[in-house]
Formats: structure tokens, C-alpha cells, sequence
């Protein structure tokens, strides 16, 4: 089965699969195409669909690299930096890599699977640039319904045994980001306000304050400084000349609140900062590592443009008996 003999590129299908039976009639000849053709394959799933694929595969078998989905990137930006690593490492010179995928959908919240859709139309742009051949497997039997629409809507193709059809509903991933995606909620009204100006010294300082009120001690306050300081690096980097600072506690998260001031350029793409920094500094590098040490980061494209940043806490308080 032949994702596309014509095409040298990024080719991104999507695999819905009822069995075990429909999900082998897709993997095996996947596979054996491409081992037989030298191209690494890698298969990013669950260990029961793993198992099933090597015992399939018999004496091809020992050449498929796996993984376990639960751990191959538990962010969205984790699982970029995990395909683009693969694809780096294996992919020279010029060679394709194979990957099957399944995205980890259960016990997710609904902002978390948000995310992880506009992922997967994101990696349409994100790994454009590759000649990865990457088919993205959806189980029938456990994923909801919302999520398969959406992988219609993500995916241009999408397999059926050894058969590569049109998705009908398939949505150009800047539009399908964009979609549903109105101004954030303002700041609660007891959230704590750092106004302008705002320097460097300064919003480390009252990261460092609200973290410790919040409950974080040691390494998780020295992270809320750090990301406060990259939040307003990255903001002043792209044209603004200050910014103002709200931070307030959510259950189990700490969230801070960055609106740029008198900025000039535009907010990136959706897409920007799910790159890893290479070997030479790039603009959004400050945004990938918010994105890595952040539970989540969503950009703001209302009143001048910012960020909001969630900081998960690390656990329970301690409670004190009397």
C-alpha cells in the first residue's frame, strides 16, 4: 500500500479503524512497504496494537521501531518535537520515514483535546518540510464522535485497508485554528495586576511573589520566574514596549495574564513555537519553551496581543490538622 508514489513530501493520512482486523489491514502493508524499501517505520500506539503489528509482521518484526503513544510526547509540542527528532534522525539524506500514530484522547479535558485537534492540523504546516509519511489511527471503538469529525477536518487523506481516499471535510489547518476561537475570558477581578512599567526585573520579581502565594515553593517558583521572563522577552522581541501582568490561582493551575503594549508587529500564526530551537536562534524559540513548561499556552490577539499562561500546580496543599 502506497501513500502517494508521486509525491516526495509530508503525507498525513488518517486511519479510522472499528478492529483489530481493520487496523492490521492498513499497518502490515504500511509496514512492509517500507521496510522492504529500506525507509525506517515507526509505530506510535498503544502496546496491544504494537503486538498485534509484530506478530503480523513476523520477520519484519525486529526492523519496526515502536513506541508507546502514552509517552511519546504528553504536550502537543512534545509530540512535534518527537516526529521532527524521528524524522531528523532517520529521514537523512533525503530519505523517507513511515509513522503510524495514535494520539492519546481518553481522560483528556476539553481544553487539552482542542489542543490536540489543532495538532493534528497543525502538523499539515509543522512537517511540511519533511518527507515524512505519517498516518494518524483512530479507534472507532473508544475515541467520541467529536474527535472523528475532527479527523476528518485534519487530514487531507485518510486509509482504508491498502486504499488512500479524499477526506471530503478536510479544512486548511490556519482556518481550522481560527475556527471557534474567539477572545479569551478576561482576568477575573481579584487577579493581581503588575502594572506598567513593566521590566524584566521586575515581572520576574512578581512571578516570583505570586507563585509563593499560590502555594509553589523551590523549583516550580523558579519556573514562574523563568516563564515570565521568556513571556515578556518574547513580547518586547516582537515589537512591544511593555506590558502589563495579571496573575490569579485556578484549581490545580496558577495562570498569568501578558498584554503587550504599543506593539507594532503582528502575533504569529497559531503554529508558531511548536518548533524546536535549532542550531541557530529563531524568533519563537522563548515560545516553544513556554509551550514545553506550560500546561498550556494560548496567544491573545485582542487588545495588542499577549499571553496567557497556565502553570499547573504540583499537587495538593498540605492540610493541617489541629
Amino acid at each position: 500500500m502506497s501513500t502517494d508514489p508521486s509525491h516526495n513530501g509530508f503525507v498525513h493520512h488518517a486511519c479510522l479503524y472499528g478492529d483489530d482486523e481493520e487496523f492490521l489491514a492498513m499497518a502490515v502493508p504500511f509496514a512492509e512497504e517500507g521496510l522492504a524499501a529500506g525507509e525506517p517505520v515507526l509505530a506510535v500506539t498503544t502496546p496491544a496494537n504494537i503486538q498485534l503489528l509484530r506478530d503480523a509482521l513476523g520477520e519484519w518484526a525486529l526492523a519496526l521501531d515502536t513506541a508507546d503513544t502514552a509517552c511519546f510526547g504528553r504536550r502537543p509540542v512534545g509530540r512535534v518535537a518527537a516526529f521532527l527528532r524521528y524524522s531528523n534522525r532517520y529521514g537523512e539524506p533525503g530519505r523517507p520515514v513511515r509513522m503510524i500514530a495514535e494520539p492519546v484522547w481518553a481522560g483528556k479535558c476539553p481544553r487539552q483535546i482542542a489542543e490536540w485537534k489543532r495538532m493534528e492540523s497543525g502538523l499539515n504546516v509543522l512537517l511540511a518540510h519533511t518527507r515524512a509519511r505519517l498516518i494518524c489511527t483512530y479507534d472507532t471503538r473508544t475515541v467520541p464522535d467529536h474527535v472523528v469529525e475532527a479527523a476528518w477536518a485534519t487530514h487531507p487523506r485518510h486509509v482504508v485497508g491498502d486504499l488512500v481516499l479524499p477526506c471530503g471535510t478536510y479544512t486548511d489547518p490556519e482556518i481550522y485554528a481560527s475556527a471557534g476561537q474567539g477572545p479569551l475570558p478576561p482576568p477575573p477581578a481579584s487577579a493581581a495586576l503588575l502594572e506598567p512599567p513593566a521590566s524584566l526585573a521586575a515581572v520576574r520579581r512578581f512571578a516570583r511573589l505570586r507563585a509563593e502565594a499560590a502555594g509553589l515553593a523551590g523549583q516550580r517558583v523558579a519556573l514562574a520566574e523563568t516563564l515570565a521572563n521568556e513571556a515578556l522577552t518574547w513580547l518586547l522581541e516582537l515589537g512591544a514596549t511593555d506590558a502589563e501582568l495579571r496573575v490569579w490561582e485556578e484549581p490545580g493551575a496558577v495562570v498569568w495574564d501578558m498584554l503587550a503594549l504599543d506593539r507594532e508587529a503582528p502575533l504569529p500564526g497559531p503554529y508558531a513555537g511548536f518548533v524546536p530551537p535549532g542550531p541557530d536562534a529563531g524568533q519563537h524559540d522563548g515560545l516553544w519553551l513556554l509551550r514545553s513548561l506550560c500546561e498550556a499556552v494560548e496567544l491573545r490577539g485582542e487588545d495588542g496581543g499577549g499571553l496567557r499562561l497556565r502553570l499547573r500546580c504540583a499537587g495538593p496543599r498540605t492540610l493541617r490538622w489541629p
